[in-house]
């Protein structure tokens, strides 16, 4: 019995999701500094990080309550099928919330803090609370909360005093923001019925099908363009400009392909790789700014990389 509520809270935490969030923002601490990254700042940051996501998460479940049951792909979670009361996952929300902003305060340092507080309310109370509900572009305009984990991983170990510290943190943070809606708008079409059932105006409900898939399909272009930044200001050398490449020019097969799918489920199969290609892409860049250097001859390889190009 008490696995099972364990295993409801941890739910709350929406975890896949949440593990993504901390490895953006491990790389963007890894990117911020050259050699490894200050062990106290790293571990309590990402600590930090993950509570104050998964709060923002199981705050997700409480506002999100209403429509989650009536919607099959939600109708599962904890609130929805009364596993746990809503007092229950508002002190869960708020007791995460607290330790992260304790953590974050006291064992790293301010900014930090204050920027993760800031992300936890824009997705958590200004997403989820307002934009869901009021605009189609709810997506487009919340994901700048979505896309702030590189930022706050970058802040937590620099306290963004280097010289280039806001420009490259904020290009990580644009990638997140761009890659966003292809990412959820694939999703969304796929659900549309779902989002109509529940009255929250996604762009497929308000705009339709065919005008979305569009949208996917010039969002995924200005990612590829984004994801070029990188190497374009010296962040970043050839290897990740390989696989940036490669994974760009897959993820624009599907969105192109998504203009008129095979079936019902290739918006499913776009949305999974969307996924993996984040993941993929955030890795391209830890590999080819921290790995490489210490591989013997690879500096050449990869574009004459040091670790004087960045902060």
């Amino acid at each position: 019995m008490m696995a099972h509520v364990a295993g409801q809270y941890w739910e709350l935490t929406k975890p896949r999701v949440v593990a993504l969030i901390v490895f953006t923002a491990l790389v963007g601490m890894f990117l911020a500094v050259p050699g490894l990254p200050p062990l106290r700042e790293t571990v309590c940051g990402l600590l930090g990080i993950w509570l104050a996501a998964a709060s923002a998460a199981a705050i997700n479940h409480l506002i999100d309550q209403r429509i989650d049951k009536l919607m099959a792909r939600t109708a599962n979670r904890p609130l929805a099928t009364g596993t746990l009361r809503p007092v229950q996952v508002l002190v869960f929300a708020l007791a995460l919330g607290a330790l992260s902003m304790v953590i974050l305060t006291l064992l790293v340092n301010a900014l930090t803090a204050a920027l993760t507080f800031a992300s936890l309310i824009g997705y958590a109370v200004i997403y989820t609370g307002f934009l869901k509900r009021a605009t189609p572009q709810n997506i487009v305009i919340g994901g700048i909360a979505g896309a702030a984990p590189p930022l706050l991983g970058w802040a937590a170990v620099t306290n963004m005093q280097g010289q280039w510290d806001w420009a490259h943190a904020l290009l990580l943070v644009l990638i997140i923001f761009v890659w966003t809606p292809p990412h959820f708008w694939a999703l969304a079409i796929f659900r549309r019925e779902d989002y109509a059932r529940a009255l929250v105006p996604m762009l497929p409900v308000t705009h339709g099908v065919a005008y979305t898939r569009w949208q996917i399909l010039i969002y995924t272009v200005l990612l590829v363009v984004v994801t070029l930044l990188p190497v374009a200001i010296g962040m970043s050398g050839v290897f990740y400009l390989g696989g940036a490449v490669v994974l760009g020019l897959v993820f624009l097969w599907y969105a192109w392909r998504m203009l008129d799918p095979p079936d019902e489920f290739f918006a499913m199969r776009m949305f999974n790789y969307s996924v993996v290609y984040l993941m993929a892409l955030f890795a391209f860049l830890l590999i080819d700014h921290w790995l490489l250097p210490w591989l013997p001859g690879a500096g050449a390889a990869a574009g004459g990389l040091d670790f004087q190009r960045i902060g």
